[in-house]
């Protein structure tokens, strides 16, 4: 009986997503390590689904205070609070949260953990998205350990028992990285982003502490960035664009989705990979996630 029940029970779980994609508006909650981390990587993909009409939100679980040369502590951190305010407005998405954990410090652990838990479940996500635990930043590796680590326990009553469980359980995705070691990032989803390109860049512009002042210092070229406001967007258009490359894989996975026709006219792209943990959708439900690649 008790094995009965547990099929079914998954069963539930594993049809939830579908069935929220057909009622109306999704979900859609992107967790990771810093303020910009996610502009950065789906930005352009989250306007979209916002002029969808879907509910989209950004949770940082750090709140960003050491990333700078100059600034740090609690008065960066909530700089970099107010850049993300206003990247949420630029991008159009429902919320941008900064949760007060230490730049440089986070680990998987278990209050963090339900932190991300909460999140998800507050948000009732039906789609949930990550980095991967490959990554140069011990934050950005472990803020893809805590997303794997809640894949399943955001539908189990019994853990993180204040916050009532979701009852489906979500998509989980990762967002694109370059790292090949100890296995390469599969592009299994291609959204082309041309149409909201400047507004993705509009939301990194936002972020002027890391835009313009700590990652061109800790790249080395802080003398290229502009004083004015419109040289320095202008600059970071130039930037945004000249790293958009599309690679063989990623070109692959465009013809699939938008057919070669359609996908040989885009410049700009994000990519996904679907998460081994989490519902397990099927291209039927992925087109439904994302419309746009209906466009072709």
């Amino acid at each position: 009986m008790k094995q009965i029940i547990l099929f079914i029970f998954a069963g539930i779980l594993s049809t939830g997503v579908f069935a929220q994609i057909q009622d109306g508006p999704l979900n859609i909650i992107a967790v990771f390590a810093h303020p910009d981390d996610g502009d950065s990587k789906m930005g352009g993909t989250a306007a979209m689904m916002a002029k969808m009409g879907h509910n989209v939100k950004f949770v940082s679980i750090t709140n960003g205070d050491a990333g700078h040369h100059e600034e740090g502590g609690g008065m960066l951190a909530k700089r970099r609070t107010a850049e993300a305010q206003e990247a949420a407005r630029q991008l159009g998405i429902a919320e941008y949260k900064v949760l007060d954990n230490h730049d440089g410090e986070l680990l998987p652990e278990l209050h963090i953990r339900q932190q991300v838990i909460r999140e998800i479940r507050n948000w009732n996500a039906d789609v949930v998205l990550g980095l991967r635990p490959n990554d140069y930043h011990p934050d950005h590796r472990y803020a893809g350990v805590l997303v794997q680590d809640v894949a399943y326990m955001v539908v189990v009553p019994n853990v993180t028992p204040d916050t009532p469980p979701l009852t489906k359980n979500p998509v989980f995705l990762y967002m694109n990285d370059r790292f090949q070691k100890p296995n390469p990032f599969s592009p299994d989803i291609v959204i082309g982003i041309d149409a909201v390109f400047e507004q993705k860049v509009r939301g990194l512009d936002a972020h002027e502490s890391q835009m313009y002042e700590w990652l061109p210092w800790v790249g080395g070229r802080l003398d290229e960035v502009p004083e004015s406001k419109e040289e320095r967007f202008t600059y970071l258009m130039n930037l945004y664009t000249s790293r958009s490359s599309i690679s063989d894989l990623q070109r692959i996975s465009l013809d699939k989705w938008y057919g070669k026709d359609k996908a040989a006219s885009f410049q700009f792209v994000e990519s996904f990979e679907i998460c081994e943990y989490g519902h397990q959708p099927s291209d039927d439900e992925i087109r439904a996630i994302f419309p746009m690649l209906n466009d072709n």
